[in-house]
């Protein structure tokens, strides 16, 4: 979201901030969302997002009756058809493909440069298959890509087992800070 907001804002964007940076982000949602509908991601992450986000959009059914289709909300079993039955007739979009393809960051990457943005991603993060990402011919002179073969979903863990995190928000932050 932030990246395209930075995206949309344009030239207003550097006004705002001085920089942005997306951690983890699925700037590709089509490829994210397929890569969370299939095998342990399904079992897994698809079935706890669900339980979670699920009551959230009953309990908005319940404040605006006739919102969107409960039997089809009710019956979503990934984010494909949960955002087929809220996300995206709540927001103005045909459906699944289209909130997908116009949510999606990657597209505008190349023409952000208004304001520097990170764009961190783990190769093997199990969320955001690596062969989406964003390459260097796909972003524009204002994008640095930090794209580590290991780190998984905002973890990228440093030192020996079990790891500490605390590496992450400090090169996030020098990257920041030299942006300031």
């Amino acid at each position: 979201v932030l990246l395209r907001w930075a995206q949309e804002a344009g030239a207003e964007a550097g006004r705002t901030v001085r920089a942005v940076a997306a951690i983890s982000s699925p700037v590709d949602l089509a490829a994210a969302g397929h890569a969370l509908a299939h095998g342990a991601n399904r079992q897994i992450y698809t079935r706890m997002f669900l339980q979670s986000m699920k009551p959230k959009a009953l309990a908005k059914l319940q404040q605006h009756p006739g919102l969107f289709d409960e039997a089809a909300l009710r019956a979503a079993q990934d984010l494909h058809a949960y955002d087929n039955a809220f996300t995206a007739p709540l927001h103005g979009f045909a459906n699944t493909e289209d909130y997908w393809a116009r949510c999606s960051a990657k597209p505008g990457l190349k023409a952000l440069r208004h304001v520097p943005a990170l764009v961190l991603n783990a190769r093997n993060d199990p969320f955001i298959p690596a062969a989406c990402l964003p390459t260097r011919g796909e972003v524009g002179p204002a994008v640095t890509l930090w794209q580590p073969h290991e780190g998984g979903h905002v973890g990228f863990p440093a030192g020996g087992f079990p790891g500490h995190v605390a590496d992450l928000p400090q090169a996030v932050g020098r990257w920041l800070q030299h942006h300031l």
